[in-house]
């Protein structure tokens, strides 16, 4: 590790004990970013990077619900209001066993970058909690929800903070959460995204992070004069992110020929079709099942107790799970078998030493604050359209979506070019950082 990245990881990790998470994700940013302050000595000089990895507050409340026994239960909540200098907090709740204060704040870190790079004016947030609403009943999920609503109303808003879904936390959340927002305020606002159709949210924001993700890869293949058609395509996951990106990838040509989840994953040889997907999207979505019903339905290739698939030979890796799925042997292994590009549909999913084997193959690589930044943005696309009392159509808001993943992909072209190479990590940390610190240095010392 350069000397100047240890110095100020070692301040970073005493400030900030036992959140590894958060050490790994400031670490990222700050290899490229301390470089550039050397070069750009207005930055440094009014310590702007040491001011955003410092969130501007922290809320952490207890949530008391009574589950379908009669018994009390209590789990803890957490908002990271991380930075707010071009626009009010903006990022999901995460409902998981394995939600702690250095998980959060390392997504809302990233969201901060994530946000900027969307060009949209939001800022950086993330929250959640340590309940599993998994094997819970609607009833259970709804006054959980309503409980930590109770709380959370009186920290967020349309202009304050604007909460979404994560993992864990879809549609049927947001509903629980924001009815009993609406029940509290007595007002109708759009202080939640990826709401309902019937309640004020977008079309294609369930689609978003999953079709972002494809149409970055799109961007960055084109740059060696490569596309999507043909190309065998392996995917982690099988929720809302990586049913999305398949979808795209069957629309554009190509073959997912692998999925996944806690239990397991599929490797479909002949490649999952539009009926396979819909099979999945049933199975996961309604049935509530595992993916291993996949391979029995479809006769496909079913390894159980694995759920990274990166040891499948593939053109292009989508890691759509959760963070730290892909390890430096796995990354090699992609590479050996003639992997060209990948684009992380998860938030983290390459361990350090995993990014450092891609960039050491000049592997088209795109970090999760560029590629999976559709799904902000068009969270972004539903604040407008409530702040306008209107709705856009599905092609309108695919549209503007393509276009934005267009604009961050040409962001990080300006900023990582390195011959005729493009350091997407690089591109991405300096092109996210520069709008956020030039905000933060014109409204002065907050």
């Amino acid at each position: 590790m350069d000397a100047t990245v240890k110095k100020f990881m070692d301040l970073v990790e005493t400030k900030n004990p036992s959140e590894k998470a958060f050490h790994q994700a400031v670490k990222e940013v700050a290899e490229t970013i301390l470089p550039f302050l050397d070069e750009n000595p207005k930055y440094k000089a009014v310590k702007v990077f040491e001011r955003m990895i410092e969130p501007e507050r922290v809320i952490i409340f207890r949530i008391p619900w009574i589950d379908d026994k009669g018994e009390v239960q209590i789990n803890r909540g957490y908002r990271i209001e991380m930075n707010s200098a071009i626009g009010p907090y903006k990022g999901g709740m995460r409902f998981h066993p394995t939600v702690d204060l250095g998980v959060l704040k390392f997504l809302a870190f990233e969201q901060v970058f994530k946000n900027s790079l969307t060009s949209l004016p939001l800022g950086g947030g993330k929250g959640g909690s340590d309940f599993d609403p998994k094997g819970k009943s609607d009833e259970e999920v709804m006054r959980f929800c309503q409980s930590l609503m109770t709380e959370l109303y009186r920290h967020i808003g349309p202009d304050t903070d604007v909460p979404a879904g994560d993992i864990g936390v879809g549609g049927r959340e947001i509903g629980f959460m924001y009815g009993q927002y609406k029940r509290i305020r007595n007002e109708f606002t759009g202080v939640f995204t990826g709401k309902g159709l019937e309640y004020g949210g977008s079309l294609i924001r369930p689609e978003a992070t999953g079709y972002g993700t494809v149409y970055f890869a799109q961007e960055m293949l084109a740059t060696i004069n490569e596309e999507i058609k043909g190309k065998s395509v392996a995917i982690s996951g099988s929720g809302n992110v990586a049913q999305f990106a398949t979808e795209k990838i069957i629309e554009l040509g190509g073959k997912v020929v692998t999925l996944s989840d806690s239990s397991g994953y599929i490797y479909d040889k002949d490649g999952i079709d539009s009926e396979k997907l819909a099979y999945v999207q049933n199975l996961k979505n309604i049935k509530r099942g595992r993916i291993r019903e996949y391979a029995d339905e479809f006769g496909a290739k079913y390894v159980e107790g694995v759920s990274r698939p990166w040891m499948e030979k593939c053109e292009i890796a989508l890691p759509c799970a959760t963070e730290n799925e892909l390890n430096e042997e796995e990354a090699k292994a992609l590479v050996k078998n003639g992997c060209i590009c990948v684009s992380e549909g998860a938030n983290m999913p390459s361990t350090p030493e995993a990014v450092e084997v891609f960039l050491e193959n000049k592997i088209l690589y795109g970090p999760g604050k560029a590629a999976n930044a559709g799904g902000v943005a068009t969270s972004g696309l539903e604040m407008s359209q409530n702040a306008l009392r209107m709705a856009w159509t599905r092609e309108e808001v695919d549209q503007r979506l393509h276009n934005i993943m267009i604009n961050i992909h040409n962001t990080c072209m300006k900023f990582g070019k390195e011959g005729d190479y493009v350091n997407y990590v690089k591109g991405a940390n300096i092109g996210g950082f520069v709008k956020v610190a030039d905000a933060m240095i014109a409204q002065g010392y907050v």
